[in-house]
């Protein structure tokens, strides 16, 4: 038997970053490592932190996990009392240590480390024109962008010369940037990715998800606001509004899915909409049947609500392995599904001759969702119904989510049905949208739901949709 590589299988959608940051702290670097740990599920591929002692800044970025990268050893060479960090998830074919953040240089504006959640749409328009004037870039990531236009800027003072970058860039930005002696955090004007502040006795934090506060015992204090730039310095914090206010796109994936129950995401706690989401799947969607399981991690709150709602009993029929490391050994003789029976295993006895609710956050390409509805059915189930905690997916992501191209999204090109035939479930359903809006509390429509309707709130984005669709 011959030991091989594998990477494991995965369906689902990824946000490609979480960014952490602190300011006046005698222990900055470990803050942020704990920070970056706290926002892990937010990117695995790689990592990195800046800091700074007042006058230079130092940087560790590797490929990998947040544990396996920031030793005590590495850590030690992170002095100073202010420190960013990133954690990021990159598209296929880009997972390399140069894309890796924070982005690190020193211009004619001072050294600056930069990390960026999002994406910037006009960014391939924008690198164009800069290497027509000289600019020379040193990685793929859109991110290298917003350091160039700041270089090039003619503000007379840094904040100015961030304005006058950003107004230039279209899309999504949550960033974070350190100098030597201040940090900014900086939300786009629509807010499409999340961006909060709070207090660690008298350091300031910022951070992707309030989940990062909590470990380090940090106060939630509020949002930065879209459109806002938040400076920190040691006279405390200034609020600068550095671009016009935009009907607010808020990413309503990041309470489907993205953000890690126990966060408070745009002002929001995202258990609670998680476990609404399952109830209005049963309010929508009932169904006859004996248990309700979920796809763990992620289906698990709403498949709370949803027996909740419906009186039928929860169970945790799969249970998830959580130690699976990025290679195996997989034998030579094929094992049907052995991707899927890595990561979850049926419980026999609890499924054996039950009418089964299988309640998962989404179906991207629908492959890997196949394979669990035929996981249980082969451990005795007698029935399976499939319920889905969002809308039907049917276009991709455009502001920092990695999603598939529109061709290998099953709900963009069949029906409901047929993709019910496809999994081999007993039926499907998924909650409506006007329910999934309701469960958020977005009374006022501020979330973006482009990738369940195809419709962009960005201009080029929309202009490229629609190209697609006369083609």
């Amino acid at each position: 038997m011959n030991a091989k590589s594998h990477h494991l299988e995965d369906d689902h959608f990824h946000d490609h970053c979480g960014v952490f940051g602190i300011f006046n702290h005698a222990e900055a670097s470990k803050m942020a490592y704990l920070g970056l740990y706290a926002l892990q599920h937010r990117g695995q591929e790689s990592a990195g932190i800046a800091s700074t002692d007042g006058s230079q800044i130092h940087v560790h970025k590797s490929l990998g996990h947040v544990q396996e990268i920031f030793t005590p050893e590495v850590i030690s060479h992170l002095p100073g009392a202010a420190a960013i960090g990133h954690t990021r998830y990159s598209t296929a074919g880009d997972n390399s240590l140069t894309n890796a953040q924070p982005v690190v240089i020193d211009c004619n504006k001072g050294k600056l480390a930069l990390g960026h959640n999002g994406n910037l749409t006009n960014a391939i328009e924008l690198r164009k024109r800069l290497e027509h004037r000289g600019s020379i870039f040193q990685t793929t990531s859109d991110t290298e962008v917003i350091v160039h236009l700041i270089a090039r800027s003619n503000a007379r003072n840094l904040s100015g010369a961030i304005a006058d970058a950003l107004s230039q860039v279209e899309g999504a930005y949550s960033l974070l940037l350190l100098t030597p002696d201040e940090i900014y955090a900086i939300r786009d004007p629509r807010g499409f990715r999340p961006l909060c502040l709070g207090r660690l006795e008298g350091a300031w934090v910022a951070a992707s998800e309030t989940c990062a506060l909590d470990l380090i015992d940090a106060e939630y204090v509020r949002e930065v606001e879209p459109g806002e730039m938040v400076r920190i310095t040691r006279g405390g914090l200034e609020s600068i509004r550095f671009a016009p206010e935009k009907p607010h796109q808020y990413c309503i994936f990041e309470h489907v899915y993205f953000s890690r129950p126990d966060s408070l995401v745009f002002g929001k706690p995202v258990n609670e909409s998680r476990e609404r989401l399952g109830r209005a799947l049963a309010q929508e969607h009932p169904v006859d049947a004996d248990i309700v399981v979920p796809v763990p991690d992620s289906g698990v709150p709403a498949a709370i609500g949803y027996a909740a709602e419906s009186g039928i009993p929860f169970r945790m029929g799969l249970i998830r392995n959580h130690y699976i490391g990025r290679t195996f050994i997989e034998p030579e003789q094929a094992i049907r599904d052995f991707g899927v029976k890595l990561k979850l295993n049926p419980v026999r006895r609890m499924l054996e001759g039950k009418r089964v609710i299988l309640v998962d956050d989404s179906i991207v390409r629908g492959t890997t969702s196949r394979k669990i509805v035929r996981l249980v059915r082969e451990a005795g189930a007698t029935e399976v119904h499939v319920r889905i905690s969002c809308p039907p997916t049917i276009s991709p992501c455009y502001y920092g989510v990695d999603t598939p191209r529109r061709e290998e999204l099953i709900a963009a090109n069949n029906s409901v049905e047929e993709i019910r035939k496809y999994l081999g479930a007993d039926s499907l359903g998924y909650v409506s949208l006007p329910a999934l809006r309701t469960a958020v509390g977005d009374i006022e429509k501020k979330f973006c739901t482009s990738c369940y309707t195809g419709s962009y709130p960005t201009e080029l984005v929309q202009l490229e949709v629609e190209a697609h669709r006369e083609s």
